[in-house]
């Protein structure tokens, strides 16, 4: 049998799984996908642990034990998500010392209600290091305004971090400088690059809902013949900027002292269109040095039937570009579909973050009553 997600492996595309929770910890299919599937990294973010803590009674006993201590809420969430993926990190230990710490990571967000404030996201992210206690650990952080300075001093105190909700070449390059305005300072400060990690989330699916709600909206023929265009060619057009930007001597000279460059992620890879294929985000963002964080059901879909496409993102510059010229042609304005992207993304986590804390809250009184 054809072992696809090897061929995909092998052309450079890191295989992550975006999900988890208590349950695929303790039945331990988070750890038979590391074996059999090529699994090499887990993404979480808030709408992920709101799904797991409020679906499954994995962690009643925590619950109860939390609840006799009498701690708040959002230390109890704290301390039940870092739990999580303390045990995940341990799960993924072995990619991670097989890749001399690029892969094998495991990725806990900040508290999605700080995306806003600079300083207090580093004080979380520096607690959160400690707390989860693991070098194969990111700290996810929003790639807002006022996440790009806490980026890099996060990475400066010598933490991981994965940078989230990026829809814009223009943020992705801020970001990049940020990586690297980090890892010059963590040098500066003593830090071993070798040991610090870093990768770009670049959202693909949400942009294409975006801009073809807008193309439908316009309705002309040439309008609807560029649905489905939008997200694959702006992630292409983001890897052409990474390509130009590791390429640099600025970058070479982090190299030089151990540094490992901080990959493109390819995040949001489920289609929300019935009418596209499956595969679609994966098969057509193939490239070296890449991360492809999905869910699990396009990993068994992509294991069925997906089709491995070398050069599928280098290949495919020029047309990249075309696409967001035809696009202005018909009047989609994309400097402001990113701005509602990156807007509903945070609005998306705070709401999943309340619904969370509600969940626990209401656990917590529960436990106290027992």
């Amino acid at each position: 049998m054809t072992d696809r997600l090897a061929e995909l492996s092998a052309q450079g595309v890191a295989v992550w799984l975006d999900d988890l929770s208590r349950v695929r910890l303790t039945s331990g299919s988070l750890d038979k996908m590391r074996r059999e599937q090529h699994m090499v990294g887990v993404t979480t973010n808030p709408s992920i642990f709101q799904k797991a803590l409020s679906d499954a009674d994995a962690y009643d006993e925590q619950v109860r034990d939390l609840a006799a201590q009498r701690v708040t809420v959002e230390e109890a969430v704290r301390l039940m998500t870092a739990a999580d993926v303390r045990a995940a990190a341990d799960v993924l230990r072995p990619a991670y010392d097989a890749s001399n710490g690029v892969d094998g990571r495991v990725s806990i967000e900040v508290d999605p209600r700080k995306a806003h404030e600079t300083e207090s996201t580093v004080a979380e992210a520096k607690t959160l290091w400690w707390l989860v206690d693991r070098p194969n650990l990111f700290i996810k952080i929003p790639a807002t305004l006022a996440g790009l300075p806490a980026i890099t001093q996060t990475l400066a105190a010598g933490i991981s971090v994965n940078v989230t909700l990026i829809f814009s070449l223009e943020r992705y390059r801020a970001v990049m400088d940020a990586f690297l305005a980090g890892l010059e300072q963590a040098k500066a400060n003593g830090h071993d690059l070798s040991k610090i990690g870093s990768v770009a989330s670049f959202f693909v699916s949400r942009v294409d809902t975006e801009v073809d709600k807008r193309l439908d909206k316009i309705g002309s023929d040439q309008a609807k013949a560029l649905k489905g265009k939008a997200a694959i060619a702006n992630a292409r057009l983001a890897y052409e900027a990474y390509e130009e930007v590791f390429g640099s001597e600025r970058w070479k000279s982090l190299a030089a002292a151990g540094a490992h460059p901080q990959r493109p992620l390819w995040a949001s890879t489920s289609t929300k269109n019935p009418d596209f294929p499956d595969t679609i985000y994966v098969e057509e963002l193939i490239a070296p040095g890449t991360v492809n964080t999905m869910p699990e059901s396009v990993i068994v879909a992509f294991a069925d039937h997906g089709t491995t496409k070398p050069g599928s993102i280098t290949n495919n510059y020029a047309d990249a570009k075309q696409v967001f010229a035809d696009l202005a042609a018909v009047g989609v304005d994309f400097d402001d579909v990113v701005k509602v992207l990156e807007e509903e993304g945070v609005e998306k986590f705070e709401a999943s973050w309340k619904e969370l804390l509600e969940h626990v809250e209401k656990s917590l009184k529960t436990g106290e009553g027992a």
